[in-house]
This record gives C-alpha cells, structure tokens and sequence, in this order.
C-alpha cells in the first residue's frame, strides 16, 4: 500500500440488531415526533397517502401524542426507554460471542438510533460484511420487511457498499421454541398462584394483511402452537394493539381478558412471544390495562411474563441463530 494511501481498518464482520422503535422521551413532542415517523411508513398504514397524510397530521398526531406519552410515562426507566434500553443490552451481552472480528451494534427502524447511521458507523469501523437482524420471531411486512428497507436504502447511498445479509423469521426454530419454553416455565413456577390459563398474545395486525398474503398470521399460529406443545399445556391465542376502525385478526387480547371470568377462568398468565423485547405494549398494554381489564370482570389472579428480552435463554437463543446466519463469513481466514 502507498504510503499516502487512506487508512484502511482491518475486515470486519457487523452485525446490527434491529427493534421496531420509541419516541427520545415520554412527553407529547418527542411522541409525536416518533409516531410520524412510523405512521407515514406505506408498509405500517396501506391506505393511499392521499387520504391517509391528512388523517395523520389532522386527527391522528393533533391527539394521540398526549395519551401515547401517558402509557410511555408509565414504564419509562432510568435507562430510558424499555425497548432500546434491552435491545442495547442484548448487543452488549452478544459483543465478542461470535469472535475479536465480529461488530455487535443496535438500531431503532423508527427512531434513535437510526438504521442508516449504524449501518455507516459499522462501515467506517471496517465492516465489509453486515448481517442485519431484525428482532421480529414472525415475518411481517409492517415489521421484518420495513427494517430491512430501510437498511437496503442506506446502501443505495453508499459507493462502497458492504455484503448484506438479513436475518429470517425464526418463529418455528427449535432454539427459539426452547427459549420460550423455559422462560414460561421459569416464570409460571416464581407465581404464586396456579394459573386457570395461559394466553399467549400477540401484536395484531389488520385482517386485510392475512387476505394480501402476509404470512404473519400463520407464523404466530405456529409458535402458539409448538410452544404449547414445548409447554404439554394449552395457549389461548390472541391479538392485542387495534388501532382504528378496520378488521383485525382475531381474538382481540383486550375482550378475551373481559370475558374469561364470567366462563370460571379467574387467574391469568399471559405471554408475549412475538416481542424479543419488554415494550410499552408489553409493560402498560398487558401488564397494565390488561390487568385492570381482567381484575374489573372478575378476575382474582393476573401475571404478565417477561419477554425473552436479555435472559441467559434469550441470548443463547439470538447467539445460536446469529451465528448460522454467519456461517460461510465465519470461515474466512
């Protein structure tokens, strides 16, 4: 090499997780700021933007913020958000697991900090091979795919551009079924009461995405399903988070949580398998409204299980994907 030639770091492998997303801060501002962002994403909202934009930025972002904010109020920690303050976790305790040439980092798909800006900072530490991992168990296009577009539109700005891989769904791998199965079990056996049911909620989507082909509905079927058989137990499935007047997949979380204490179920477990993370919808939605919603029908006996999140499970679980998804880079010299 020229002496004068630019320095070049050595050959890196980069590895970026990626969460959906939170506002900076639990006030109005910083949420309405965050909500624009995910709600004008055409993978997130399928109506025509026409139609949508003035919906969004006339109704929806004039109200919302202020009650988002009061829900993000209510589990917002010393670290800050719940969702980033994990996801930085699970790249701290992966750091160094897969080897002294391998770069852990993390990014929000909405939010700080941004996909494009990890991706750079990844390039610039000499990463000419990136595996972008989005934490989504269950392939959806308002989640998997909207992470890896934004990752590709970063590349179409770069000239030199690194290898890319994406992660894939891993709602039926063994290794993620296995660490569901004992954090439920390790859970359920800290209670103090025996629960009457389990359910097993997850992020609803817009009925028309099941109609379109979106395979996301299947895939949470799936792991309801495995997972109960992992556990030798029955899981009630259902969708929680609605969000307008459209048609949701089925049973809604929230009227389910209403009606079980008038059919004898009075103690309640609830689990969230399609959230690597503990999040607003886990921590205020479930644990929160969903108690109070349960308690007021009847309900004696309510406990929300922590997600996967940064347990020994769950990182033994993110390390044995991960690393399959490097096999062939990993054996580079």
């Amino acid at each position: 090499m020229p002496e004068n030639h630019p320095p070049i770091p050595t050959p890196k492998i980069g590895v970026l997780l990626v969460n959906l997303g939170t506002p900076d801060a639990a006030e109005a501002g910083a949420v309405r700021r965050y909500l624009a962002e995910f709600l004008s994403d055409p993978r997130v909202v399928e109506i025509p933007r026409i139609a949508w934009m003035p919906i969004l930025h006339g109704i929806i972002l004039r109200t919302r913020p202020s009650k988002s904010a009061h829900a993000y109020a209510q589990v917002w920690t010393a670290e800050g958000s719940p969702l980033a303050a994990i996801t930085r976790r699970q790249a701290v305790a992966l750091n160094g697991a897969f080897g002294p040439g391998v770069v852990l980092d993390y990014a929000m798909r909405y939010g700080r900090p941004a996909i494009a800006d990890r991706l750079a900072a990844l390039k610039a530490q000499g990463c000419e091979r990136i595996l972008v991992a989005p934490l989504y168990p269950q392939y959806c296009a308002a989640t998997t795919a909207t992470a890896n577009d934004a990752a590709f539109a970063a590349l179409a700005t770069m000239r030199w551009q690194p290898a890319l891989r994406t992660l894939p769904p891993y709602y039926d791998d063994p290794a993620y079924i296995a660490a569901l199965a004992t954090s439920v079990r390790e859970s359920l056996a800290a209670l103090d009461f025996e629960p009457d049911a389990v359910m097993a909620s997850f992020h609803g989507m817009p009925q028309r995405t099941l109609e379109l082909g979106d395979p996301y509905h299947c895939h949470c079927r799936k792991t309801a399903r495995l997972l109960s058989d992992a556990l030798g137990r029955e899981l009630l499935v259902c969708f929680q988070s609605r969000f307008g007047r459209a048609k949701w997949l089925e049973p809604a979380t929230d009227t389910m949580l209403a009606a079980l204490p008038g059919k004898g179920v009075k103690r309640i477990a609830l689990v969230a398998p399609g959230f690597s993370a503990d999040c607003v919808e886990t921590l205020e939605e479930l644990s929160i409204r969903g108690r109070e919603t349960f308690l007021a029908a009847g309900g004696t006996h309510f406990a929300a299980l922590p997600c996967l999140n940064d347990s020994a499970a769950g990182i033994a679980m993110l390390e044995t994907i991960i690393m399959r998804e490097l096999e062939g880079w990993m054996r580079l010299p």
